[in-house]
């Protein structure tokens, strides 16, 4: 992903509801200039126009594109977090519906635009923010897959804990990629083939 030479300073943290307001703008503005010119075309000058400020008060906020673009992966990873981990039915011969539920979670979280998606792939600058936030989301999302490994009856995994780590990257990496760039893959026939996938897996050697 990410160019680790392009050093992007700690952004500005609004105190005030307008001031949070104005930032939300340049950053939905982002969202469609990116879109629209992709990501070489896709100005600060033409961002701020399409959010309605000057340049001068883009700049208050974020000192470059890179900036504006490493945030926007940081709201993106924040988005993903994993609602449904503690409702799920974990009794005998539920693994595979389980596993999709996980699954399904990670495809919904990268579903809204594959334009972006890739340019933030291809494109987005290591932030301190950026890097905090991947940890503290694959910590998270690492904790809630042992926890149901752990505790359903069907994983027959011999190591819990590499297991969750395996699958966490597994089910991010392939979904990231498919939905950046969805080839002539049907997301269904995707979904279908990762979820058999991964629980094999977990059933082990029974």
């Amino acid at each position: 992903m990410p160019s680790a030479d392009r050093r992007i300073p700690p952004r500005r943290k609004p105190r005030q509801v307008r001031a949070e307001l104005t930032r939300e703008r340049i950053l939905t503005a982002a969202v469609h200039v990116f879109a629209e010119y992709g990501y070489a075309a896709g100005t600060t000058n033409r961002i701020a126009e399409r959010a309605h400020v000057s340049i001068g008060s883009l700049y208050q906020y974020f000192p470059n594109k890179d900036a504006i673009l490493a945030e926007l992966a940081v709201q993106h990873i924040d988005r993903g977090v994993w609602t449904q981990a503690d409702q799920l039915d974990l009794s005998p011969g539920t693994l595979e519906t389980t596993v999709r539920v996980l699954v399904r979670d990670a495809i919904d979280n990268h579903r809204d635009d594959p334009r972006l998606l890739r340019i933030m792939i291809e494109e987005a600058s290591i932030s301190q923010d950026l890097l905090d936030t991947i940890e503290r989301h694959t910590k998270n999302r690492v904790a809630q897959v042992r926890d149901l490994l752990a505790r359903h009856p069907d994983v027959g995994v011999r190591a819990v804990d590499t297991a969750a780590e395996l699958i966490v990257f597994t089910v991010e990496m392939n979904t990231h990629k498919l939905m950046a760039d969805p080839r002539n893959i049907p997301v269904d026939t995707f979904e279908n083939e990762l979820v058999d996938m991964v629980t094999r897996y977990l059933r082990g050697a029974q």
